[in-house]
Order: structure tokens, then sequence, then C-alpha cells
């Protein structure tokens, strides 16, 4: 069940239930508390933990194994064999693998192949792939992908916050013209109401014509109604900007309604998106584009092995050979080595594998270079979308001012009995008209901006 409690004292935190004056929530406070507490900006950072077990899963490919295998068979009170190996293997960067191993077998049956001193055999080798593996091979294949989804997972997890935080930013831009124009209604139906109260106190002297009462009254029902469903519409916007309020225990919260937008955001949102100087953004350290680059990276990983797969499989190993109590006399002349070698005759499968890759690698890039021209178009775009509005709300501003001066005047040529109630409340609709406008422009602006912070995808 959501908790009504009172956002601003919930960052000093003391919960309060009483009604409180009321108080100004700004954008800033507003958007700290998302990144802060949002469930999903928390589930974002999970990328961060999931590409470093990815890379600890990867990096155990080189780590060091010890092995050891026992195999006896005893029948009618005679051992037939007892075989027992143990070994310490290091797997190192290029391939090369470092092997450690102590060999003891005996029976009376034992192959030859396993025969050795009573004391048992000791080894120290190495194996070296000539061919295919020595450059890159699974395990550094993994390592590198490894690699590369950390930096796609902090892309993706960026990517991810700064829509979370965009959806938030537009919700509260639509709080702030709900309440605006909540707060216009309010106003001109008080205007209204006065308007008729007066109206009616003429009549009774006399000194108006009862029909105005009619025409009063029409005036202040609509005003009733327009304010019914700017009511409305700020009670669902606040309900929308609830989704993005939370606790540090995840408990979600209702707005309370002591609280009020920020005022004078219009000033401020460019600071608090930390896009201020939008005009001098470029596309560089895009998250978006790191992403593709970091895919890209992914994806040359694995077309650099399959382009070594195409080479001929040649191990080459060595094994020095020692009884335990000899090991240092080193007697190289005693060793074993070996020579594996496999090389497919067409190579149909491999040249498939590799050309497969580099169609991949090819298609990544082109949509890279796409979206780096798409991303500079839509900036640009944005920043003039912008610039116009500003524009527009200055110059609708000096229409709204002059509007009233001219419903002053009509005022006053109403009280001197040169004007009727009509052309009053004509002068009114249109100057409420025009501030409605300039809160839709106002609105209009704030959006720019929050979609111009959604593609420039900048976090600090």
């Amino acid at each position: 069940m959501k908790s009504n409690i009172c956002i601003i004292f919930l960052f000093l935190s003391c919960f309060i239930v009483a009604q409180e004056p009321s108080r100004e929530f700004t954008f800033e406070e507003f958007l700290g508390y998302v990144k802060k507490y949002h469930p999903l900006v928390k589930q974002a950072d999970l990328k961060i933990s999931e590409a470093q077990a990815k890379l600890m899963k990867a990096r155990g490919a080189f780590d060091p194994k010890i092995e050891a295998d026992f195999l006896k068979k005893q029948y009618s009170d005679k051992t037939y064999y007892s075989l027992f190996n143990g070994s310490f293997k290091i797997p190192t960067w290029y391939g090369i693998e470092i092997k450690a191993a102590f060999d003891n077998n005996e029976g009376i049956y034992l192959n030859p192949e396993n025969s050795v001193p009573n004391s048992g055999l000791t080894s120290l080798g190495i194996t070296i792939p000539i061919g295919q593996g020595l450059w890159i091979n699974e395990r550094m294949a993994e390592l590198r992908k490894a690699k590369s989804y950390q930096k796609l997972n902090q892309a993706e997890r960026d990517l991810e916050i700064i829509a979370i935080l965009h959806a938030a930013t537009v919700s509260y831009i639509n709080w702030k013209r709900s309440y605006d124009e909540k707060q216009l209604y309010t106003n001109y139906l008080e205007n209204a109401t006065e308007r008729y109260k007066g109206i009616i106190t003429l009549i009774e002297q006399g000194d108006k014509a009862g029909i105005d009462s009619i025409e009063a009254g029409i005036t202040v029902k609509s005003r009733k109604l327009n304010l019914e469903n700017a009511q409305l519409k700020l009670t669902k916007a606040k309900l929308e900007l609830s989704n993005f309020l939370w606790t540090e225990n995840n408990i979600p919260l209702e707005l309370e309604d002591v609280l009020y937008p920020d005022l004078n955001i219009e000033k401020t949102i460019l600071t608090t998106l930390n896009i201020e100087d939008y005009l001098l953004l470029n596309l560089d350290n895009h998250p978006k584009l790191n992403a593709l680059q970091s895919k890209i990276d992914i994806l040359n990983t694995d077309r650099r092995l399959q382009a070594n797969r195409i080479l001929p499989k040649l191990d080459l190993s060595y094994n020095y050979l020692s009884e335990p109590s000899a090991f240092e006399n080193y007697r190289f002349e005693d060793y074993k080595i070996g020579v594996n070698f496999s090389f497919p005759l067409f190579l149909r499968k491999e040249r498939a594998s590799l050309k497969l890759a580099q169609l991949k690698v090819q298609d990544s890039e082109l949509s890279l270079q796409f979206e780096k021209e798409n991303l500079a178009n839509k900036i640009e775009a944005q920043k003039q979308e912008i610039e116009s509005f500003r524009k527009q709300r200055i110059l609708n501003t000096t229409l709204v001012n002059d509007y009233n001066t001219m419903l002053a005047a009509e005022e006053r040529l109403f009280q001197m009995g040169e004007s009727s109630l009509f052309l009053i409340n004509s002068r009114e609709n249109t100057v409420v008209s025009s501030q409605l406008s300039n809160i839709a422009l106002e609105n209009a602006y704030l959006l720019a901006s929050a979609g111009l912070f959604k593609t420039i995808a900048k976090l600090n």
C-alpha cells in the first residue's frame, strides 16, 4: 500500500502525516530522489555487477588446476594394475600450457606404456600451439569479450538510467503544466464569481438589465467546468509522478497535496539536466555509440577467432622426466615429446564461419555509422527546437501582457457604462487562451529540453 508521506520531509528522514503548509518540490530534488531510490535505476546498476561476474568467469579459464586420477584392479588376491596420476597445470595467455605431473603405477598386468620406476616418475613439461591457438584461442577470446561486455553493460546501464530520468522528467513537466492550468482556472473562476456578484448588485440597484446576470452566470459555470477538468488532469499527473517516488527501502510513495512544482523550472532545467551548454554538446563518449562500438569489438574478437581456425592445428609438447629423488640431476636425455597435427582439406566450415563473422562486423559498423549521423541530426534539430520555443515563449508573453492591457481598458469602459459584459468576457477569454498558449509553449520548451537530454544521454 502506498504511503502518504511528504516528500520534502523524506529528505530529512522525518515521516509526517499531519497537514503542512504548501511547499515547493523542486525539479532538482525530485530528480535526485529518482536517481537514488527508483527500483529501475537500482536494477540498471545490476548490469555492472553482471559484467564483473562475466569477467571473473572468463579469467577463471586461466586459473591453475590440480588433477588426480587413480585406478586399481584387484582380483583373486592379485593386483592386476594400480594407476595413479597427479598433475598441476598452468594455462597461459598465448595458449601455452605448463604442466607438472607425478605417475606411480604397478601391477602384474600393467601396460608397458604405463611402466615407471618403483618410486614413481615425475615430469615437467610444456605444450605450445604453433599454428591454431597461438595468437588467439577460446580462453583468450572469452576474456577479451568479457572486457568488451564490461563497456557494453556500462553503456546500456547509462542508457537505461537516462530513459528512466527522461520519463520522470516528462512526468514532472506534465505535472507543472497541469498545476499551472489549474491555478489559472482557479484565478479566473474567482474573477468570474466576483463579477457575477457585482452584476447582481447592479441589477438590484436598477443599473443593469437582468439578462446580464445570465451572461455572468454562464461565465461562472464555464470557469467551474474548466477548473474541474483541470483538477482531473492534475490528479492524473500527480499519480503518474508518484510512479517515480520511492523510499530507500523500496516503498512507493504518493505525492502530497501540499507540494507544488518548481515555479522556476524554465530557468533551471538545462542546468539540472547538465545540458546548459547544449549548443556546444557533441557525440563524444555517447553511451549508445559506445554500446555499438563494444558490440563491434566483441564481433571482431569472434572474427579473429574464426580466422585463426583456418590455420592448421599443430601442438608440440615436451616433458622432462625424472625419478622424484633425482629430479635436480637434469638428465635431459630422459624426456617425452609429442606432436599433434590436424588440418581439414577443404576448410568449408571454417571459411563459411569466417565469412559470417565478417558480415556481422560489417553490419554492425554500418549501424554505427548510421547511428552517428542520426544522433547528430536529431541533436541539431532539438537544439533548433529549444531555441524556437524560447523565442515563441518570449513573443507570446508580450501578447499576454497586451491582451491584459486590453482587458483592463475594457473593464474601465464597463465601469463608465461604455462597454458590455459580453465584451469583457470576450476580452477575458482571449487572455485565458493566450495564457494557456503560454503554458503550452513553456511545456513544449521543457519537453524539448528533456528530449535533448535523452538524445545527448549525458549522465554526469
